[in-house]
């Protein structure tokens, strides 16, 4: 690939990374409202998902530019691929596991699962937790991850939809 080409093709992914941040900042302030104690409770599930899609587009972005400057074969476009590939995994686990804990009749549900390191994150709407629906969650996890005991976080966080 020549200089120009690759030139290019970097303008255009930073271009693209720039109006992706400008989009995640217009609506991630159109969704947000206040509470009377000033602060930010309405639907904190929906801008939780939306900073974390923004942030995992801005590294697909990126490891896209990578893949494109070497070709198959280089360590580096290895590397990127296997990220790539892991960050979409991670992406697909957070969705069925949300979905699984959802099923336990939770109105919404975060689930982070970390590319880098043994743990899951588990954000449900509810007042409360009491201590079989966190024994529920915790089986299911612990079950679908193979995560162990010390690296799942079960938190509930009260969002009026």
């Amino acid at each position: 690939m020549s200089n120009k080409k690759k030139i290019v093709v970097m303008s255009s992914l930073v271009a693209l990374l720039a109006a992706t941040a400008v989009f995640n900042f217009v609506l991630a302030s159109t969704t947000e409202t206040t509470s009377a104690d000033g602060v930010t409770t309405a639907n904190y599930f929906t801008t939780y998902r939306s900073e974390r899609t923004s942030t995992r587009n801005e590294e697909i972005v990126q490891l896209d530019s990578v893949i494109a400057l070497y070709e198959a074969g280089d360590e580096k476009y290895e590397a990127a691929t296997e990220m790539k590939m892991e960050i979409v995994a991670a992406m697909e686990q957070e969705l069925i596991l949300e979905n699984m804990v959802k099923s336990l009749g939770f109105s919404d549900a975060v689930v982070a699962v970390s590319t880098d390191s043994d743990n899951v994150n588990v954000f449900i709407n509810s007042s409360e937790l009491n201590y079989d629906t966190a024994l529920s969650i915790y089986n299911m996890m612990k079950n679908e991850t193979g995560i162990v005991a010390g690296n799942i976080i079960i938190m509930p966080v009260y969002a009026e939809s």
